[in-house]
């Protein structure tokens, strides 16, 4: 969600269930404009806030010219001070998710995730995993930079149109982006990932009777597994939609219907569902 319009979506995320006061908003408001002037971005957004049983961490990010591949990500305990995320690594994203336990709000705090050995599958080299010892420690810095990584790629989304692919590669915000109409904002095929797309190109042609590549070259959510993992709602009067991930809960996009206002914020605990296939 862009920074400059926190204070304006605090009405749309209450629709959503999602309540940030005005004294938050206006102090998250004012640091991510400082962030985005200390490091030159062109545009600067909250990303969103996982829980903590001693502090929360507030998530944001920026880029300098290519909005999807030049994404740099920033922590904060407070809202104010804002520490680099760093790059999560094959090691992080192979123990984050075995790690059960809540965050404890404490970036230097090093959890033991598994006592027995590590918990590979049977007949397989641990090594292929991993290059190099496997430790059993995970630091919680490392497990949120890995948990802040698995939530967008799979539940930050866009509406289509909003970003535009240059022939030279790179991606940026569409200028001439107004908005999806009625009929498009209802349908699940009108939103795209917000990542490098994983699906090969002649799949996503083939989705669309208007495909036009320098807009569809990213996944649509429609063709995530199971189809229920979103769940779509029209609000006042149609002129919003709200779209939940129920994989990931308290990811919430939303999109005013006919005008370029979108965004999407996180609030939760870090933690997938992965019971939704036995709930749906």
């Amino acid at each position: 969600m862009d920074c400059l319009k926190l204070l304006e979506t605090l009405d749309v995320f209450g629709c959503a269930g999602i309540c940030i006061s005005t004294e938050s908003s206006q102090l998250l408001q004012n640091s991510l404009l400082i962030l985005q002037t200390e490091n030159h971005f062109k545009k600067c957004y909250y990303w969103g806030r996982i829980h903590g049983l001693q502090n929360d961490y507030h998530i944001a990010f920026g880029f300098e010219k290519d909005c999807m591949n030049g994404q740099i990500y920033y922590y904060s305990t407070d809202g104010m001070n804002w520490l680099l995320l760093p790059k999560a690594t094959k090691y992080d994203d192979f123990l984050s998710p075995l790690a059960i336990n809540k965050f404890e709000g404490d970036p230097s705090i090093v959890i033991n995730v598994y006592d027995a050995n590590p918990p590979f599958p049977p007949n397989e080299d641990p090594q292929t995993y991993y290059d190099g010892p496997l430790p059993k420690e995970l630091k919680e810095e490392d497990r949120l930079a890995a948990t802040v990584e698995f939530i967008t790629q799979d539940a930050a989304i866009i509406p289509r149109g909003a970003w535009f692919k240059c022939p030279n590669g790179d991606v940026i915000e569409n200028p001439s982006f107004g908005g999806l109409c009625a009929l498009d904002a209802s349908q699940l095929k009108s939103y795209l990932h917000a990542r490098l797309p994983k699906e090969k190109w002649n799949v996503n042609l083939l989705s669309r009777p208007d495909y036009n590549y320098a807009l569809d070259f990213l996944d649509s959510i429609d063709l995530d597994v199971p189809q229920e993992c979103w769940n779509l709602q029209c609000l006042l009067g149609g002129r919003l939609i709200v779209l939940h991930s129920l994989y990931w809960q308290g990811m919430t996009f939303f999109h005013r219907v006919n005008s370029p206002h979108y965004g999407f914020l996180y609030v939760g605990h870090g933690k997938k569902n992965l019971d939704l296939p036995f709930m749906i």
